[in-house]
């Protein structure tokens, strides 16, 4: 039987600023960012900069049913497939984008806010400013 990996104190460092991001998104397209940079970050962590992991390569998918998908240059790649099966990184990559696609269906569903920072009301951005 092989050893299963675990990398839970990757996810619980990057687990409170991705949080922290989460609430701070303003737009869909803003979860999306965060959401790639931060997986990202997680795989820098994982591979310990044997994979260059770049925005492009865990993307979120609320679409799908586990929220994300890889991108074939990282899925390709000769060193992740075995740490991919041997570990619970498709778990923690799971959670985080179970945060991510709640975040990104709220504010679909809401776009007031998006619209609000898009299309500002110039009335109501000059109110209290006027002599």
């Amino acid at each position: 039987m092989s050893a299963h990996r675990s990398f839970s104190k990757a996810e619980n460092e990057l687990l409170p600023k991705f949080r922290e991001n989460m609430g701070l998104a303003e737009s869909t397209q803003d979860v999306r960012k965060f959401f790639g940079y931060s997986m990202a970050k997680l795989l820098e962590k994982v591979f310990e900069g044997r994979i260059a992991a770049t925005y492009e390569d865990v993307s979120l998918a609320p679409e799908v049913v586990n929220g994300f998908s890889l991108g074939s240059d990282l899925a390709g790649h000769p060193e992740f497939s075995p740490v991919w099966k041997a570990s619970d990184l498709s778990a923690i990559i799971g959670r985080f984008a179970g945060v991510a696609v709640k975040r990104y269906r709220h504010l679909e569903k809401n776009p007031e806010k998006t619209e609000a920072k898009m299309y500002p009301i110039p009335d109501r951005a000059d109110r209290g400013r006027r002599p």
